[in-house]
C-alpha cells in the first residue's frame, strides 16, 4: 500500500540538520493522530478541535501516508511543528464519450509548517520528499490544490485546471434552456449521501481534472459530520430523475434571507453534480427559478460553463472570481502523456528541463488518428519541436491552457506552428476543473 511507503531519507536527513525528526504517523494511534489533526487544523487557521472531533476527523486519513515534524524542545512536543499528507488518488484526463481516461496520481495535502518555525527548510524537505516517494512508488505525477499559488512552481508544479465562482442574477435569468424531461425532488441527505458516490463517478468520467471523492469529505459536504451537523440545519438536498426514475445528478444549497426584503433570499450552492446534460438543465432551472430568491451563488465551477447559454441574458451570469485551482507535477513524461486521449494526429518532441531531475530529457509523443498515443524518450525527428519547463508539461496535460498561450508568454519555445499543432493535439472539448479542495 502507498501509504505505508518509507520516509525518504534525504528529507529525513535535512530535517535532522535543523534538529528536527520527521516521521511517519500511525492513523491508528490516537494520542499521535489527534495531536497530528491538531497540528494540521491550527495550520489552516481553523479553530482547533477537541478530542472526540479530532477522532472523526481522523478518520479521513485511515488510508494517506501522514508525516509530522516534531520539535522535542517544545512546549508541547507531541504536536507537530511541521505536517504533510499524501495518498494514491485516479485523475480524470481528455478522453473520449465511449472510453473515460484516468492516471493515479500522487495526490498531496496537509501542507503546514508553524509560523514558530519558518525559514528553516522544512516546506522544501517535505515537498522533495513527497515527490521522492511518489517516484519510489511508481506514480507517474503528482497533484494538490493550493492555498498560496506562488509556492508550488518552485518544486515543479503548474496549474493544469481554472475554476469559476458564479453569481445569478435571477431577475434577469429567464430560463431559455432545454425542458428537462425528467423530474427533480426533495431527499433526506443521509439518502442521498448513499446515492452520492455512485452518480459523482458517473458525472466526472468526462471531466478531466477531476479526482476520487472519499468518505468523509463527502459526509461533510452532507452535513453528517459531528462538525458541521450544527451549520447544517438549513442544508436542501434535491435528486434530479430521468424519465425513466434513473438518479443522474442532485444539488446541495442553502439559502440565506435578506432581513429587509424576504422575497430576495440568496442561494448557495454547495454541491452540484450532473451526469447527463438533462440533469444539468432540469437542476439548474429548479435552481433559478425557486420563489423568493434573487441570487444564485456556486463555486469550484468551469470557465465554461453551459448555463451562461441556457439564460435569456447572459449578463446576469457574473464570473465574480476565476482562479488557479489544481496544481500538477509530472514526475514520468513518457507515462504522464499517454494516460489520455488526443484530439488529432502528429507527433511532437518536448525537450524538458526539470530542477530536480526527475523528468528531464527529450520525449517524442506521437498520436494517430484514434487519438491513441505513444511515448518514449527519444532523439528521433518529430513533426514539432517544443522547450519547456516540466511545469508546463502538468500546464497543457489537460488542455487547460494552449501551448500558444505559453508562448506568448514565453513558458514555452517553439515555432508558432509547433504551437498550434499542440494546441490541435492536446485540445479537450471539456475544459478541465476540480470541484473540490484537497
Amino acid at each position: 500500500m502507498h501509504h505505508s511507503l518509507p520516509l525518504d531519507p534525504t528529507s529525513a536527513a535535512a530535517i535532522a540538520d535543523t534538529g528536527l525528526r520527521y516521521a511517519l504517523v500511525d492513523p491508528g494511534d490516537e494520542t499521535g493522530g489527534v495531536a497530528w489533526v491538531r497540528a494540521d487544523v491550527r495550520g489552516f487557521h481553523a479553530d482547533d478541535v477537541d478530542h472526540k472531533d479530532a477522532l472523526d476527523y481522523l478518520r479521513a486519513f485511515t488510508e494517506r501516508r501522514m508525516i509530522g515534524v516534531y520539535d522535542d524542545a517544545a512546549a508541547s512536543p507531541e504536536i507537530p511543528v511541521a505536517t504533510v499528507s499524501s495518498w494514491v488518488t485516479s485523475l480524470t484526463t481528455p478522453g473520449t464519450p465511449e472510453q473515460t481516461q484516468t492516471v493515479d496520481a500522487w495526490a498531496i495535502s496537509s501542507v503546514t509548517v508553524s509560523p514558530t518555525h519558518r525559514r528553516r527548510g522544512i516546506a522544501r524537505a517535505l515537498l522533495e520528499g513527497e515527490l521522492r516517494t511518489a517516484v519510489a512508488g511508481g506514480l507517474p505525477l503528482a497533484a494538490l490544490t493550493v492555498s498560496e499559488a506562488t509556492i508550488y512552481r518552485r518544486f515543479g508544479f503548474a496549474c493544469a485546471a481554472l475554476v469559476a465562482d458564479m453569481t445569478i442574477d435571477t431577475r434577469r435569468a429567464k430560463w431559455t434552456g432545454p425542458a428537462a424531461r425528467g423530474r427533480v425532488q426533495f431527499v433526506e441527505r443521509a439518502t442521498l449521501r448513499a446515492q452520492a458516490d455512485d452518480i459523482e463517478r458517473r458525472a466526472r468520467r468526462g471531466i478531466p481534472g477531476e479526482v476520487d471523492r472519499w468518505g468523509r469529505r463527502w459526509d461533510e459536504f452532507f452535513g453528517l459530520t459531528p462538525d458541521t451537523e450544527k451549520e447544517s440545519k438549513g442544508l436542501r438536498a434535491v435528486r434530479y430523475d430521468d424519465e425513466n426514475g434513473e438518479p443522474q445528478g442532485f444539488a446541495l444549497y442553502k439559502l440565506k434571507g435578506d432581513d429587509n426584503d424576504f422575497s430576495a433570499h440568496t442561494v448557495t450552492v454547495t454541491e452540484f453534480v450532473a451526469v447527463t446534460d438533462d440533469a444539468y438543465a432540469g437542476l439548474w432551472r429548479y435552481l433559478l427559478e425557486l420563489d423568493l430568491v434573487t441570487e444564485v451563488r456556486a463555486s469550484l465551477r468551469s470557465v465554461d460553463e453551459p448555463l451562461r447559454w441556457m439564460i435569456a441574458d447572459a449578463r446576469a451570469l457574473r464570473e465574480t472570481l476565476v482562479s488557479d485551482h489544481l496544481w500538477l507535477r509530472v514526475l514520468d513524461v513518457p507515462a504522464t502523456l499517454t494516460a489520455r486521449r488526443y484530439a488529432a494526429a502528429g507527433s511532437v518532441a518536448f525537450t524538458v528541463t526539470d530542477d530536480l531531475g526527475f523528468a528531464a530529457g527529450r520525449f517524442v509523443l506521437s498520436t494517430d488518428a484514434t487519438g491513441s498515443p505513444t511515448c518514449t524518450r527519444s532523439d528521433a525527428p518529430a513533426d514539432a519541436e517544443v522547450h519547456l519547463n516540466v511545469a508546463e508539461v502538468g500546464a497543457l496535460l489537460l488542455g487547460g491552457v494552449s501551448a500558444t498561450t505559453l508562448r506568448a508568454a514565453g513558458r514555452l519555445t517553439a515555432t508558432r506552428d509547433a504551437a498550434t499543432l499542440v494546441d490541435r493535439l492536446f485540445h479537450s472539448p471539456v475544459p478541465p476543473r476540480l470541484g473540490i479542495w484537497f
